[in-house]
């Protein structure tokens, strides 16, 4: 089993950063593919960036594109979302997510296995 605590959410003014981490407990995640959904009010759950094990590929969703960029450390067990000019339109909770599997990105959030409990990034105009 493995346990995905999200942090680093909170409050910033259209342009500002965040950082989001992804520590995962229980069992070592270094070999899973690890992403990051987020769910806006009254939208659905979308796909925002993954990103492999060995960290060579990645895939973002379209209006994140050249803003957003997700990394991981597998010594820390952590994946990180470095999030950059944002815009109000980002406000959304944030998901964590793992699939067990290896080389495999995939944007359907019911492929993956493990989900954190979100953290809610609230960007202000």
């Amino acid at each position: 089993q493995v346990q995905l605590v999200e942090s680093g959410g909170g409050l910033v003014q259209a342009g500002g950063s965040l950082r989001l981490s992804c520590a995962a407990s229980g069992r070592t995640v270094s070999t899973y593919t690890m992403a990051w959904f987020r769910q806006g009010p009254g939208k659905e759950r979308a796909f925002v960036a993954a990103i492999t094990w060995r960290g060579d590929r990645t895939q973002y969703a379209d209006s994140v594109k050249g803003r957003f960029t997700i990394s991981r450390d597998n010594a820390k067990n952590t994946v990180y979302l470095q999030m950059n000019s944002l815009k109000p339109e980002d406000t959304a909770v944030y998901y964590c997510a793992a699939k067990n599997t290896i080389a495999v990105i995939t944007t359907r959030d019911y492929e993956y296995d493990y989900w954190g409990q979100g953290t809610q990034v609230t960007v202000s105009s």
